[in-house]
């Protein structure tokens, strides 16, 4: 009768309707979830980016049930635990006292039988935090609010007429450095994307967009190779600062030799409903510029960079780079590159799964996150278009993000310190998109990487989160198909 006592009288009272909702860490702003989405009991909880899946939907029951996964598993100590510490897992719900929670006026929630709060383990923010029952103390990693609505959507894509250059010149970022095969990056632009070279007369052509801020025009270089094969030989810079990326091994490109042209018609695609071709990289193509004279940030100055790229053409060679790298084009130093790679490679651990990920190429090492260790936060991309991006504000912080490059919105896959070592940065202000800031030169480093590349940009700043995701935005919009 003791224990029926402390029950009736523990009264479970919940401050939002009794309807499956997200419970949102007021220290963290994540949400409260089964670790991967998994439905085994026992399975474990911590805190995630909220993305309204099922394993983040928790209903509370008059019973004082906390029950997730559709309504099929209620939250639990493990082993039934009471004391602190106890990891919280998700378990079949059986009406044992470990399954009875109460939502206090602040926020926090009680464990019946312990009288001990989920928790944040550690005050914890990041993707990955455990969640555990702790002596409650009304910090804001036991305080969880479950909203009466669910997030709002992603920002709607810009007005028709601008391009991702755009919108980083409107959040303070503008691009020194806009490179596609695809289409324009500014509303207004309507010069070459690129030229390609045919091999029966090695005569050249720039092919440009459909009109002002549009689409490529692959019909022109469709009819220009007609008959024959031809290389991409040149990405064109839209942005005005003169960045052009040569394919190393052209005399554009001095002392260049161990990299030649990606071939033209590798990879076509629909992209604004009309017919694209990609930079479709193999290992031993790759493209370089020497920017740092042009715009293009270097030292400590804060920087940021996007890539639209694919997760179905990768290998672990190194490395697909695209960003700032070395003028010397020699691995100088660490912080001498500040550019985005994508690629099965994972030198230092951090990475989850096959890959391929999105990394910080910052010369001596690819970093999923700040350090040589696990980061939870990484994910693989794996589907055929894919939006990676990078910034770094050259002295302490840098952030990794990716998403699908055909609908919805971004993750943040890294967001804090720079690695030990890298601080400040010392970039040197070169463009390298292929291959790694020591390539391609006599006794240089291999230059074995494979992807994709559809368009990117280099920028002068730290682009806010906001531009980020208006990026995003414009990204989907494009229709890459």
């Amino acid at each position: 009768m003791g224990l029926l006592v402390v029950l009736l009288s523990y009264g479970p009272t919940w401050s939002a309707p009794m309807s499956p909702a997200p419970l949102v860490g007021s220290a963290s702003g994540r949400c409260l979830d089964v670790k991967g989405d998994v439905d085994t009991p026992g399975t474990t909880l911590d805190i995630w980016d909220c993305n309204g899946q099922a394993n983040q939907a928790f209903q509370p029951t008059s019973a004082g049930e906390l029950r997730t996964m559709n309504g099929t598993r209620c939250v639990d100590a493990l082993d039934g635990r009471t004391t602190p510490g106890a990891p919280a897992v998700i378990r079949s719900c059986d009406g044992r006292s470990t399954q009875v929670w109460r939502q206090n006026a602040d926020g926090s929630i009680t464990g019946a039988a312990s009288g001990f709060c989920l928790d944040a383990g550690g005050a914890g923010t990041a993707n990955g935090t455990a969640v555990i029952l702790w002596t409650c103390n009304g910090q804001g990693n036991q305080r969880w609010t479950a909203p009466a609505a669910p997030p709002p959507p992603p920002p709607p894509p810009p007005p028709g007429g601008s391009g991702p250059c755009d919108i980083y010149a409107a959040g303070g970022s503008p691009c020194v450095a806009a490179h596609s095969t695809v289409r324009a990056l500014y509303g207004s632009y309507n010069g070459p994307l690129y030229q390609v070279r045919r091999s029966s007369d090695s005569a050249t052509r720039d092919i440009g967009v459909l009109a002002p801020g549009g689409f490529a025009d692959a019909a022109a270089q469709d009819a220009f190779c007609s008959g024959t094969s031809c290389v991409i030989t040149v990405v064109r810079d839209q942005s005005g600062h003169g960045n052009d990326l040569w394919y190393q091994g052209s005399a554009q490109v001095p002392g260049s030799s161990q990299s030649s042209p990606a071939k033209a018609t590798a990879e076509s695609l629909t992209a604004g409903g009309t017919k694209a071709y990609s930079l479709y990289i193999n290992p031993g193509n790759s493209y370089w510029r020497d920017g740092h004279l042009t715009g293009v940030p270097t030292g400590a100055a804060p920087e940021g960079a996007y890539m639209v790229t694919s997760g179905t053409h990768v290998n672990g060679g190194c490395c697909f780079d695209y960003g700032n790298s070395e003028t010397t084009r020699k691995a100088d130093a660490a912080g001498a590159m500040d550019a985005i790679n994508f690629g099965t490679e994972c030198w230092f651990g951090g990475c989850q799964g096959s890959g391929p990920w999105v990394q910080a190429d910052l010369e001596w090492g690819l970093y999923p996150g700040g350090s040589q260790s696990w980061n939870p936060g990484q994910r693989a991309f794996t589907g055929r278009f894919v939006t990676a991006m990078l910034k770094n504000n050259g002295t302490s912080r840098f952030a990794l993000k990716g998403g699908n490059a055909q609908s919805g919105g971004l993750t943040t896959l890294w967001d804090g310190a720079l690695p030990g070592g890298y601080s400040p940065m010392k970039k040197q202000g070169a463009i390298v998109l292929g291959s790694g800031g020591d390539c391609c030169k006599p006794g240089g480093g291999a230059n074995l990487s494979a992807g994709t590349f559809y368009e990117g940009a280099v920028v002068a700043g730290y682009p806010s989160d906001t531009t980020d995701n208006a990026v995003q935005a414009n990204i989907t919009a494009a229709g890459y198909r």
